[in-house]
């Protein structure tokens, strides 16, 4: 009995549709709801990153001498662990090719920044035990302003930049261009994808951690252009006809509601002058600490 032979048009035919079929399995893989990556996020931001200063005040003081790292310092390290593996993780399931280079650069530049951070933060939270006050500067604080020689004040002010500019700048920028790249990619032809419940649970939570993030690291000005890079995708894609997937709403809503959380914020400390004047830039945006030990920890 004879085989049929296969002609080369049918072998190609036969394997693009192939590939065609993994494409479209492989989408509808990736369109769904990240609950796992989206909750991990949203607990370890609030116990690594926002709970470091609190569980520094909680916990006694001898427990972790001031000449050795503290607990929030121990979260800080764990933070700067999980959360690249986290953003990598989620890179993964973008559901289109991002740019490795970028990506690589981004998660490199995070480490580094939030490294930095680590320990401008850890000094800071120390001086804080010792009296420092977070809504005055670094020259106006009355533990600094009395040092000798006064070059030691100039070394605090290196330590502060260090710890709130140029640590921030390396944590924050990567760590929303990576958001953004992700973001790129949650688009699909397909009928519109509503977000699940487990979504809009994690929406609050997770809108408020980025609030606090924004207000601390003063870094409203890049939130703001993220967010308005994002909404210009979604009106280019949608004249393209592509729909936002689950995962891209959720980023959105994000966006969206942290917005009005730091407006209303900004509204209620429009007029307080001890803050105005730590913050004295056309944006003004009160770090929640700086509030915390001039109206909560002198009362």
């Amino acid at each position: 009995m004879m085989r049929k032979r296969l002609r080369p048009e049918a072998l190609t035919t036969s394997y693009l549709s192939t590939i065609g079929r993994e494409k479209t399995t492989a989408s509808i893989t990736h369109s769904q709801f990240h609950v796992d990556l989206w909750f991990c996020f949203t607990v370890q931001n609030w116990i690594l990153d926002f709970g470091r200063p609190i569980v520094m005040i909680i916990l006694p003081l001898d427990w972790f001498p001031l000449n050795k790292p503290s607990a929030g310092d121990y979260f800080h390290m764990a933070y700067n662990i999980i959360t690249p593996f986290l953003l990598l993780k989620l890179i993964e399931r973008s559901p289109t090719t991002l740019p490795r280079s970028a990506v690589y650069l981004s998660i490199i530049t995070f480490v580094m920044g939030t490294s930095i951070h680590l320990v401008g933060d850890s000094v800071n939270h120390r001086l804080i035990l010792s009296g420092y006050q977070n809504h005055l500067s670094v020259r106006e604080n009355p533990i600094i302003k009395d040092l000798k020689p006064t070059s030691l004040i100039d070394s605090f002010e290196l330590l502060y930049y260090y710890d709130e500019h140029l640590g921030h700048s390396m944590w924050y920028i990567p760590f929303f261009l990576i958001f953004f790249l992700y973001f790129t990619g949650c688009f699909t032809q397909a009928k519109e994808e509503m977000m699940p419940w487990s979504g809009w649970l994690l929406l609050g939570p997770s809108a408020l951690y980025y609030w606090y993030l924004v207000t601390e690291g003063q870094i409203f000005v890049l939130y703001l252009f993220t967010f308005f890079a994002m909404a210009a995708t979604v009106m280019r894609q949608k004249r393209l006809g592509y729909t936002l997937d689950s995962n891209g709403r959720f980023l959105l809503y994000n966006f969206i509601i942290t917005l009005g959380l730091v407006v209303v914020w900004v509204a209620y400390l429009w007029n307080d002058s001890v803050l105005r004047k730590k913050y004295p830039s056309i944006i003004y945006v009160p770090e929640p600490w700086s509030y915390y030990t001039l109206h909560i920890k002198s009362s």
